[in-house]
């Protein structure tokens, strides 16, 4: 278990004004020190403590161990699988229950999940009153209750997805690069409602593409972007292409599908062709992601 802490920043002293941890001005939760905060929280945070170590097992991860997983708070806030709203466990407040799982840890060798017990200002966790890891399903399970206000399976999938590549399972990073692609767009471009007439170019770029390109992000992802020209797709002198972005898994030399969309952009492609060059025996390719 890691101890509460605020989510929002302090007022600057440039400001003219001593510093301040604002949790939720509206509601007048404004204060001059953690202590002054914590003292405040203070019922809410030992009623919730007490009841995340009455159900904790021996099984569970060691509080020598809690430590390491601390880091992974910022993605539980910000990129959640569920969001749950309990408006009874606290006498004066609603508590929001964030939760996400990691998938399996190698060192506990099970799924590893992490909770975050929130207090929201304006649909924004602002404190958060307890945090913990755990493996053990059955300690998540008890704070996924009352009402789900956000699942991410239920999310619907851009037009643009298509089964078996990532963007159709909500992956972040497939997300995130389509958006992209959706802002570079020409108006004049194929609408995005019309990229599933397509789809079935997905697997022949694929098998036998005209360019595939290697570029790594400043993330460190290295992304695989295979380009085909598809001459007669269209009238005669529209020129046509589809791309299929895949990310590459080093180790193992092969590539997960991320997601694909025909254009007829020149621009758009080139903006594909970026990093280093090479020859389609090199690759080795996954059915899905």
């Amino acid at each position: 278990m890691s101890s509460a802490k605020s989510n929002v920043k302090k007022k600057s002293e440039a400001e003219g004004k001593p510093d301040a941890i604002l949790i939720d001005p509206q509601a007048g939760l404004s204060f001059s020190t953690e202590e002054e905060l914590l003292e405040y929280f203070a019922d809410e945070i030992a009623k919730l403590e007490k009841e995340y170590l009455k159900y904790r097992k021996t099984f569970d991860i060691q509080d020598q161990d809690l430590e390491k997983y601390v880091g992974s708070l910022s993605s539980v806030l910000e990129d959640p699988d569920e969001i749950w709203e309990d408006t009874k466990t606290l006498k004066n407040d609603y508590v929001w229950f964030y939760i996400k799982k990691f998938g399996k840890d190698e060192d506990l060798g099970k799924d590893l999940y992490h909770v975050a017990a929130c207090y929201l200002a304006h649909d924004t966790p602002s404190f958060v009153y307890l945090h913990f890891p755990t493996i053990d399903e059955k300690l998540v399970q008890r704070f996924q209750r009352e009402e789900k206000i956000f699942d991410r399976e239920n999310v619907e999938a851009p037009l643009g997805a298509i089964d078996g590549d990532a963007l159709n399972e909500g992956d972040e990073l497939a997300v995130g690069l389509y958006k992209a692609m959706m802002l570079l767009r020409s108006d004049t471009d194929f609408s995005e409602e019309k990229f599933v007439e397509y789809h079935e170019l997905r697997e022949p770029t694929i098998e036998e593409p005209d360019e595939i390109w290697r570029n790594t992000d400043s993330f460190g992802n290295t992304l695989v972007s295979f380009v085909r020209e598809f001459p007669d797709e269209l009238s005669e002198g529209v020129a046509m292409w589809y791309i299929v972005v895949t990310l590459e898994d080093s180790p193992s030399n092969s590539h997960a599908l991320m997601f694909s969309f025909p254009t007829k952009d020149s621009n758009l492609v080139d903006r594909y062709r970026h990093g280093e060059n090479l020859q389609a025996e090199e690759v080795v390719q996954e059915s899905s992601h």
